[in-house]
């Protein structure tokens, strides 16, 4: 194993702390960081080293991940006085896994190219399950030699890998997928409803809509959580109310419109706004139920 690359980690929350470990697992040596050092005991307790700061991270890694909340988060892990690119040695690579804009994967990508640094942006999808099981699909972008040296452990944490282009490009790509996302969850939402106050068996019809021409991978997941009353982010509210508003931005920008997403980034703001921002995305559910004077009524739970 000498010859694998030493790998650092930033962000151990419920995705990150997943993909991390699924990369210790398969015997790659990890110095991680995170803001709440608590949190990334189980890591440590598998083997993981703490470094004090994003910087020492890099100083210890040749490559290093990185796997926060908010662009804000990331530029200051990143280009911050104490951030990775700091403590980076030249040939190095930086691989941002966050949702975050493709502006600042830009900029990054242009600053770490300044001392001899490689900055891939390389977000994903799969949620909390993709990423404890290793299927997430993963939207990697930036210098393609750099992103053959990553593909092993891009492997390792993902199922389908797509390499996306230029700087930026990977962050399009997801947010593309968010747009997606916005829609299918929606319908979602609103057929499970309307199926209860329909009357039918809605477990029953479940397992028949999953399996036919409208089911998807949103359905079966997060369509069986919400049967058992499970509000539990597999991804939060506040992180999707981000990802929607940059893509409205982006919208602006190419000079396009997306009612949906727009519509689907109102909803979940003002959930957001009354401290919903903490639960799954499928807690849009008991939302809409409350916004027809309804209840929510799971199978196999409670709300």
């Amino acid at each position: 194993m000498a010859d694998r690359p030493a790998l650092g980690w930033i962000g151990t929350g419920i995705m990150g702390g997943a993909m991390a470990r699924r990369l210790l697992a398969a015997g790659y040596a990890v110095t991680l960081h995170n803001r709440t050092p608590e949190r990334a005991r189980p890591l440590l307790e598998s083997g993981a080293r703490l470094a004090a700061s994003p910087r020492e991270v890099a100083a210890a890694s040749d490559i290093v991940f990185t796997m926060v909340g908010m662009p804000a988060d990331v530029e200051e892990v990143i280009l911050g006085g104490d951030g990775v690119l700091q403590g980076m040695a030249k040939g190095g690579i930086i691989c941002d896994m966050t949702t975050s804009s493709a502006g600042l994967a830009k900029k990054i990508a242009a600053e770490a190219g300044k001392k001899g640094v490689f900055a891939l942006d390389a977000p994903v999808t799969g949620g909390d399950t993709g990423a404890r099981k290793g299927s997430l699909s993963i939207f990697a972008a930036g210098d393609y030699e750099a992103y053959a040296r990553l593909l092993p452990c891009l492997e390792i944490m993902g199922k389908t890998i797509m390499y996306c282009g230029g700087a930026g490009m990977g962050q399009m790509a997801k947010l593309a997928n968010q747009v997606n996302v916005a829609g299918v969850t929606f319908g979602m939402c609103e057929s499970l409803l309307f199926a209860q106050q329909a009357g039918i068996d809605v477990e029953k019809w479940l397992e028949l809509v999953v399996r036919g021409s409208s089911g998807s991978a949103a359905l079966d997941n997060r369509g069986r959580r919400l049967l058992a009353g499970d509000y539990e982010p597999g991804f939060f509210i506040d992180h999707f109310v981000k990802d929607l508003g940059i893509c409205l931005e982006e919208c602006r920008r190419m000079g396009i419109v997306l009612p949906c997403t727009a519509l689907a980034e109102e909803f979940y703001r003002i959930m957001q706004a009354q401290g919903e921002g903490r639960r799954g995305t499928q807690a849009l559910l008991p939302f809409l139920a409350r916004l027809s004077g309804r209840e929510w009524k799971p199978a196999r739970g409670e709300e």
